[in-house]
């Protein structure tokens, strides 16, 4: 790329594009600049209108809802499985309205949705199933990756993500070749570099107008590199989680700790964070602080509460769920780099925090 001056859209985004529908098993693999563009392309591609509802989790990153929003519909939400922190599908059958058009499921932290329930539910009412499958690479339920459930998903390689990128990038994934044809024409303005000469052929490929959302050349060349050893990595992320568990069951004070839901053959769950609740989370995020521990609070605002959606006049206690883990989850350092003293630094920590008799009300 270097040598020929082609930064973005080029060979090593194709050869990135391959690789991942190879692992993943899609169909079509479209590589753009980022997890939320993928979010917002998708939706655009499979014919969201102006105003459509769209069933989203309650808990989730902004973008989850925001993606919504930019693509022209309306987000309506639903608790979450405290389990999984996914979609709780009973929840979402309860909250259809005649104005729902889609719905989509999140597969956060380290385990999937319940994807055939949902999809059940899905059927029953008419909706089209596209997935926020941002932090699921590798993720597999009844052998299907994540993203692939329904009609189509997205990839985020934000840097931090268990295959991330020197910067931001994404993907939407889809058996579908209509939406891959029509992502592929958003993400390069519409048309692409098109003339007259190609109208007829392309006139109804994208009647929608498009945007530069391109992936560049560096980052699919980082992530064609790191894909190489991503199993390798995923398999130490499975290690250092039950040596997280393991040295913190059963701690007073500790609600949760995360376990794999994979059950069946071809179920597969694969750790992006390692996420406990605590009934004094900010008071633990203050004492690991003090003790040059760094955590990240996910998330401590649930989506319908956000600002940005004030005026779809949700109020406190209607999710539950979702209200509970904004209050008490929090992660702890998790990398495939983490060695084991770095591990049972953290752990021991924690559990002075949760053992040691202290005014710790905060």
């Amino acid at each position: 790329m270097f040598d020929n001056g082609k930064f973005s859209h080029g060979k090593q985004v194709g050869a990135c594009e391959e690789a991942l529908a190879a692992y993943t098993g899609a169909r079509h693999v479209i590589g753009v600049n980022s997890g939320t563009d993928a979010l917002v392309l998708l939706l655009r591609a499979c014919g969201l209108r102006p105003g459509d509802g769209v069933l989203v989790p309650a808990y989730s990153f902004f973008a989850t809802a925001s993606a919504v929003v930019l693509a022209g519909g309306r987000p309506q939400f639903v608790d979450i499985d405290p389990e999984t922190y996914a979609m709780d599908p009973d929840a979402l059958a309860a909250a259809v309205t005649p104005d729902s058009r889609f719905v989509m499921p999140v597969h956060l932290f380290h385990t999937m949705a319940d994807t055939a329930a949902i999809t059940a539910v899905a059927r029953h009412h008419g909706l089209t199933v596209v997935e926020d499958s941002a932090e699921a690479i590798g993720m597999r339920r009844a052998g299907v990756h994540a993203g692939l459930h329904g009609v189509g998903g997205v990839l985020s390689f934000f840097p931090s993500k268990t295959l991330g990128a020197l910067g931001d990038a994404g993907a939407v994934l889809t058996d579908d070749p209509s939406v891959a044809a029509t992502v592929d024409a958003l993400r390069h303005h519409g048309r692409g570099g098109r003339t007259l000469d190609d109208f007829p052929a392309v006139a109804t490929e994208s009647a929608l107008p498009g945007v530069n959302s391109k992936m560049d050349d560096v980052q699919a060349a980082v992530l064609l590199a790191k894909l190489s050893v991503l199993e390798e990595q995923i398999a130490r992320r499975a290690e250092l989680a039950a040596e997280y568990t393991a040295r913190l069951h059963g701690l007073p004070g500790l609600l949760r700790l995360p376990r794999s839901l994979a059950k069946e053959p071809g179920d597969r769950d694969v750790f992006y964070v390692y996420l406990i609740e605590s009934e004094r989370r900010d008071a633990l995020v203050e004492h690991l602080a003090d003790h040059g521990i760094e955590t990240e609070v996910y998330y401590p605002l649930p989506l319908p509460h956000q600002p940005a959606f004030a005026e779809l006049g949700h109020r406190l206690g209607e999710f539950p769920h979702a209200e509970a883990a904004a209050r008490h989850a929090v992660a702890l350092p998790f990398h495939p780099d983490l060695d084991t003293a770095g591990l049972e630094r953290v752990c021991a920590a924690v559990r002075d925090f949760h053992t040691t008799p202290t005014d710790r009300t905060r």
